[in-house]
């Protein structure tokens, strides 16, 4: 549970690095050499790219001097909207993801042919039926990373 735990409390990069080690140790991929994405498959010559998720819930109180203390409060560990004690990968192309229920191109201000799909109680059926390749559990993430 401390490793789970800590995972979650990393930041944005940080948090993501997790998971970019995570899928290079799982199939064997290679560094990129580029900032365009994540990863490559040396196999096939494959571009990857990697998302890792808290899945908060929504939350849409805006933080304000008078709220602060509530709000960081709300922001904890245990307010993850959906809890598991394995890690699920998912894999789906990029024609895929511009279809896929949950999918919004509002990623970054201003961005331009780039978006994110979301995972929650409504989609995560369809992602688990539809594009689910691999549950890995914490302690086997543990002795991936232990090796």
């Amino acid at each position: 549970m401390e490793f789970r735990d800590g995972i979650f409390a990393l930041r944005t990069r940080r948090f993501g690095t997790v998971a970019e080690i995570m899928i290079k140790k799982l199939y064997d991929f290679e560094e990129s050499g580029s900032l365009a994405f994540d990863k490559k498959d040396i196999k096939t010559n494959e571009r990857i790219e990697v998302k890792f998720s808290t899945v908060l819930k929504e939350n849409d109180d805006t933080i304000r001097g008078d709220n602060v203390i509530s709000q960081v409060i709300k922001a904890n560990l245990a307010n993850r909207a959906m809890n598991s004690k394995d890690a699920e990968i998912y894999k789906m192309d990029s024609k895929e993801v511009l279809s896929c229920p949950g999918y919004s191109d509002k990623q970054h201000r201003g961005n331009e042919g780039e978006g994110q799909f979301h995972l929650n109680q409504d989609n995560i059926d369809y992602h688990r039926k539809n594009h689910q390749v691999m549950t890995i559990n914490y302690q086997e993430l543990y002795d991936l990373f232990s090796k």
